[in-house]
């Protein structure tokens, strides 16, 4: 029994010696050394920092059927009646008004989009996910859920325009 305490205790402190006090010595030769960038780019894309969904571009009008829509200083009430029954019927499972859900809410978009993208979105959503940088940037914001095309009539989406008006 003491020959293996003695042998066990000889066997530890040579293993102790033998990993303890090593240096690592420098070799000649190639070597790397790296360093963190620690510089930021100072340009931000405003892609970059806003959502797709709080973006505001007025100025383009997308990709789609309707090239000019003129809105009267005053809101059609029956046209926007007519533009909430339609909304209800065939947006309301994905847009709710005042909050995200699966597409973005429709309250406000006049004052983020013009009036000849919005009615382009609705009438030609794969088109414009396809050929317009802010719908695929949306399509993206989104989870890639793309926007159903419900078959609309430009007349109902000229309704729906003007229902989002009010809101």
């Amino acid at each position: 029994m003491k020959i293996i305490v003695k042998g066990s205790s000889l066997l530890l402190l040579t293993l102790l010696i033998a990993c303890g006090g090593k240096q690592e010595k420098k070799q000649d030769g190639f070597q790397v050394e790296r360093q963190k960038t620690t510089q930021k780019t100072e340009q931000k894309v405003e892609t970059e920092t806003t959502k797709a969904s709080e973006r505001i571009d007025l100025e383009s009008k997308g990709v789609g059927p309707v090239t000019s829509v003129t809105l009267n200083d005053a809101i059609d009430q029956a046209m926007a009646d007519e533009g909430k029954a339609v909304y209800d019927q065939m947006c309301l499972a994905c847009h709710r008004i005042g909050k995200k859900f699966i597409g973005p809410a429709p309250d406000g978009i006049l004052n983020r989009r013009s009036p000849e993208w919005v009615m382009n979105m609705i009438l030609n959503p794969e088109g414009m996910v396809k050929e317009d940088a802010l719908a695929k940037d949306l399509f993206m914001e989104f989870n890639g859920s793309p926007m159903a095309n419900q078959g609309l009539t430009e007349e109902q989406a000229r309704a729906v325009l003007e229902y989002f008006r009010t809101l």
